[in-house]
């Protein structure tokens, strides 16, 4: 059996907010309640989303809410000869087919219709690289360990993209690669994600990849109704240890973990301690979270 390995995986391109945090604790407590390594990934292939120093920013937010990862830090932006390299074996299988097509070209579709499945169909303008979504096993099933069992075929989705235009790496394949790379066992993430999911399994049966776990937790819904994300002007978490303490308790309660009342004002270690002992996946919600619940009543910026 392979040693129980989760990560935490953010975009550079702000600092973590209560949604973050919600995301990182969860895959922090379930690598760790296992006796696990819980690893920390800088998901950088898309420069012009990621300020210089923002990664740091990001080191000293987890650092403050006690969540520490084990060996060096990963960045994604230097692993372009094994994405190179995943895309080439997917291109022998005929898996991954170029694609010249604009957003503009098939707005008029719910998902790309595959156009250039059969041959580029304009040979002189630039290509992205996308999945042939209809080959390979569908529907694909898993059993999400938050979100229950699941079915849902890949080519209904569309043909992914692998590679962009601009040459910069799509996410589901550098996600795909890093995990197996870095012998990631358990997938603890964000719901919005859920229905990536079929991609990466196929790609990962396609590149003869372990298939992790997967654990799929409830969003943080900002006041706007949307999803709490940096681009709707997340609040960054908070920085006094007071606060950091409130909202790791509330964080903990979030998750449906119910900490002792008298631990809110415990240090950072202490709250995590007892949360690895009693971590309980099963009792994690489904349902969406709003900022208040995480101990904060308005986690969005006033313009």
């Amino acid at each position: 059996m392979p040693v129980p390995h989760g990560r935490f995986a953010p975009t550079p391109s702000g600092p973590l907010h209560a949604g973050s945090l919600l995301a990182a604790l969860a895959s922090y407590l379930d690598a760790r309640s296992k006796g696990g390594r819980w690893t920390l990934r800088i998901e950088d292939v898309d420069p012009p989303r990621c300020p210089p120093g923002e990664d740091a920013t990001i080191l000293r937010q987890l650092e403050a809410f006690g969540l520490h990862w084990d060996g060096e830090v990963s960045y994604q932006s230097r692993h372009h000869d094994a994405y190179h390299d995943a895309l080439q074996r997917l291109i022998e299988q005929g898996l991954a087919y170029p694609c010249s097509c604009s957003r503009k070209d098939w707005a008029g579709h719910a998902i790309y219709p595959g156009w250039c499945r059969n041959g580029v169909r304009r040979p002189n303008a630039p290509v992205a690289w996308r999945l042939r979504s209809d080959l390979g096993v569908r529907p694909v099933t898993w059993q999400d360990r938050a979100q229950g069992s699941q079915r849902l075929d890949p080519a209904v989705l569309g043909d992914v993209v692998l590679k962009r235009k601009d040459a910069l790496w799509a996410y589901q394949l550098a996600v795909v690669v890093d995990d197996a790379a870095q012998g990631v066992t358990d997938v603890v993430r964000g719901a919005d994600l859920l229905d990536n999911t079929p991609w990466q399994i196929q790609l990962q049966q396609a590149l003869d990849y372990a298939v992790p776990s997967y654990l799929h937790l409830p969003l943080v819904i900002g006041s706007d109704g949307q999803k709490l994300s940096k681009q709707n002007l997340a609040r960054p978490l908070p920085t006094s240890p007071d606060s950091i303490r409130t909202m790791l308790h509330a964080t903990l309660q979030a998750l449906g973990q119910a900490p002792a009342a008298e631990l809110a004002t415990a240090e950072v270690d202490i709250q995590l301690n007892e949360a690895v002992h009693h971590w309980d996946a099963a009792t994690v919600s489904i349902a969406p979270l709003t900022p208040a619940q995480l101990g904060a009543m308005d986690h969005t910026k006033q313009l």
